[in-house]
Parts: structure tokens; sequence; C-alpha cells
């Protein structure tokens, strides 16, 4: 069996950079392939970076959508390629900043001290937003003290990449400072228009918001009399709910996006799309705490009460079917790139702490799917004991360690009946 390597599989000469995480800035993680590591690992990897690093390859050749060409040749590994894990990470792996004591010692579990003797491919699918994957990625390895790549975070924003070429102004809301922003121009959108920018034109528009002297530096001067905004997106929990809700009402009312008009009919504003729905989450404090989902909700009810009309929106992450259906795509990438193999692995186990999104998408979806996705609750976030979920998990552990040791003592069950039927010391069913 090969070592872990810095040298990518994808058939070619290109290699991933290893960046400190004490180091690493957003611009430099966005230079090409890169793994960010703990600096004690910089000289010598530690079993985290083989996954790491061919995760990473195949979420760069996925977002290039390049043309079809020589079947990479798989390297000798022993990263199986029957199941991978999916992991929610705030209430999971981390809560209110900092670890969950079991979340490291599960990773290690992951990347081969076990007793099968196996590593077992893993990403990180998360609702929380606001933050560019590579700033998740530096702020996880800083915290799991490991190697993590860009390539293996999916955020409720991911999919909304996908829409850059279809809208060419946008409002952006939500998150710190001017963050979202660098998001959504990352993600290729081409004007990107925050309420800093909208207040800084109009200082009218929110009565009770005054903008600080930072928030006047970094917001944008332009006459938006003159702009039509063709889109909103919430990527990000709002930091200031009354301002927000505001102008998005504005937008919503105008007449096709241009702010400071009416519409008669309330029907030709822009459409708004959230980067997820989770109407509660896990924090540091003891109990949850509201998310983007009330932002949703609240909004939809002010709506109705000013127009008398109901609002459409649309909202990403989980549990909806786009974002299961783009950690598919990339697992699918990295199996193909690293064993040959052109479908996704055969398991995936998503681990989760809120049974409205995690659970439920991981359920719906395994219906949908053509291999089985099968979630497993951990106590440690939202999900509190005592109380019987809408959306059942398929199990129920104490810790995200416990999740992993169930899911690979599974599949050693499953593998081991396989291979019982065929020597035929047991009935096939």
């Amino acid at each position: 069996m090969s070592a872990p390597s810095l040298i990518l599989p994808s058939g070619g000469s290109r290699y991933a950079r290893r960046l400190s995480s004490t180091e690493a800035t957003r611009d430099n993680i966005k230079m090409g392939p890169t793994v960010v590591v703990p600096p004690k690992h910089l000289m010598a990897p530690s079993d985290a970076s083989e996954v790491a690093t061919a995760m990473e390859t195949a979420r760069h050749k996925l977002e290039a959508s390049a043309a079809p060409g020589t079947p990479p040749t798989p390297t000798d590994t022993i990263v199986t390629d029957k199941y991978a894990f999916a992991f929610d990470i705030d209430g999971v792996l981390i809560r209110g900043g900092r670890p969950i004591p079991e979340a490291i010692e599960a990773m290690k579990v992951l990347n081969g001290e076990n007793e099968y003797g196996i590593k077992v491919p893993y990403i990180f699918v998360t609702n929380g937003g606001g933050k560019t994957e590579a700033e998740r990625c530096l702020q996880l390895s800083q915290q799991l003290e490991m190697e993590v790549s860009p390539g293996q975070f999916i955020c409720g924003h991911t999919p909304m990449r996908e829409m850059a070429e279809r809208y060419h102004t946008v409002l952006v809301v939500g998150g710190e400072g001017e963050k979202c922003r660098h998001v959504a121009e990352g993600y290729g959108f081409k004007d990107v228009v925050t309420p800093g920018d909208i207040i800084k034109d109009n200082q009218d528009t929110t009565p009770f918001r005054k903008l600080t002297p930072d928030e006047y530096k970094n917001s944008r001067a332009r006459n938006f009399a003159e702009v039509q905004i063709e889109a909103i997106f919430v990527f990000a929990d709002s930091r200031d709910w009354a301002s927000d809700q505001q102008i998005i009402l504005d937008l919503l009312m105008s007449k096709g996006g241009y702010l400071g008009t009416r519409s008669e009919t309330f029907d030709e504003g822009p459409p708004v799309f959230f980067s997820h729905n989770d109407v509660v989450w896990s924090a540091s404090h003891d109990l949850t705490r509201i998310g983007m989902g009330a932002l949703r909700v609240s909004l939809e009810a002010m709506y109705k009460a000013v127009t008398g009309k109901n609002l459409e929106t649309t909202a990403f992450g989980k549990p909806q079917i786009g974002t299961f259906e783009f950690a598919t795509r990339l697992l699918q990438e990295w199996r193909k790139n690293t064993h040959g193999i052109d479908s996704p692995p055969d398991t995936v186990y998503f681990v989760g702490d809120t049974p409205e999104s995690d659970i439920r998408g991981t359920n719906e979806f395994d219906d949908y799917a053509d291999n089985s996705w099968y979630s497993i609750l951990v106590r440690t976030g939202v999900f509190q004991e005592g109380t019987k979920p809408r959306f059942q998990p398929r199990a129920t552990v104490d810790t995200v360690l416990d999740a992993v040791k169930h899911g690979m003592e599974r599949e050693y069950k499953k593998l081991l009946r396989a291979r019982m039927e065929q020597t035929g010391v047991i009935a096939e069913e």
C-alpha cells in the first residue's frame, strides 16, 4: 500500500499545495488545489492527508467541468471506495466554536486508527454560511488539528454558485462585514450589492440603523434609482433583521427590482433565495438559537401582512435535494479519480444533529438516489433527548464517535455476510 502522497490522483502533474493553518488566508487558499495543515504536520503529513488531497482534486475537476480525457490510473490505497461519511459541523463536530471532544477521536478512526485497517473518505455538509469554503476549511483545520481541504466542504450556499450566470446584479444579505460579498464574487456573481450599499445611498431607507464608520467606508457608493436588482440571496444569518427585512420587502414590492418604486400588483419584484431553512441551530448557548429559517418565516409573514399575498421563496442547503446531489457528484468524482469507478460510494452515512434538516434531507434523498444514504442522529446538538423527532433517523447515538463506529461496524458485517454467502457458508438471501 502506498503512503499518503502529495501528488494529486488526476493523471497529470498537478499537486496540492500545503499551507499552514496559522498562515493561510482566503486569498492564497484560492490559488489552486490546497490542503490546510496544522503546523506540526507540514513536514510530516498525518493520516488525514490522503483523503483531504484527493477530495480537493475531485472538487476542482468537478467545478472545472473539464471535457472527458484519459481516465486516471487508480493508485494503491487503503481508503475504502465502498462507503463514505458526510458530517454536519455545528452540533456534531463543533459547538460554540470549540470541538466536541469525541470529534477529534472520530476523525482519527476514519483516518486509519481502527481495527479494520482501512481509511474512510469523508466530507462536511453544513448549512452554516457567510464564509467561503476556504475559510471554513481553515477554521475546521485549526479546531480539529488535522489536514482539511476546501474541496471537502459543501456549505448551504455552495450550490448557489451555479446561479451566477443567470443573474447579473444581486443583493446579498447576511454575515459579518463584507464576507458575503466576497463569497458571492468568488462564485462568479458579476455585480454584488449589500444592504450597506443601499443605506449609504439613502440613509432614510432604514430609520433606526446608521452605518458605522467602517461600514460606510466599505460600502460602495452608487445611485440605486438606476440599478435593477435581479435577485436576492440570503447567504448567512442576518445581523440586523429589521434593516435587512425592510430592504428585502422594498425590493419584493418594487417594479422590476428598482428601489424607490412600488408595484401595483406586488408581483414584479425579484426572486429571493435562502442558503438554508434551519429555524434553530446549536450554538454555545445551552438552548438552541433561531436561525435563517426563522428569518424566512418572518419575511413571508410580513409580506403577507403588507400585501395580502403569499410570498414564494426558495431555500438551498439541507434538506433540499440540490445539496445532496452536489455531494453525490463530488463523491462520485473522488471515487472515479482514486478507484477508477464512475459511480458514488455504495453507502453514504450522514451524521447530523437536526432532525428537520439533516435527517429529513438524508432520508428523502435516500428515496431519490441510486446509492444508499443512511441517516445517523447525534445527541450533542439540536436534538433533545426525550423528544420524538418528526423525521426518524436510521440510528440515534450519543456522539459523532459512536456514529463513526456504528457505520464502520455495519459495513464490516455487510462485508462478512457477503463473503460467507460467496463461500457457501450461509445461503444467499
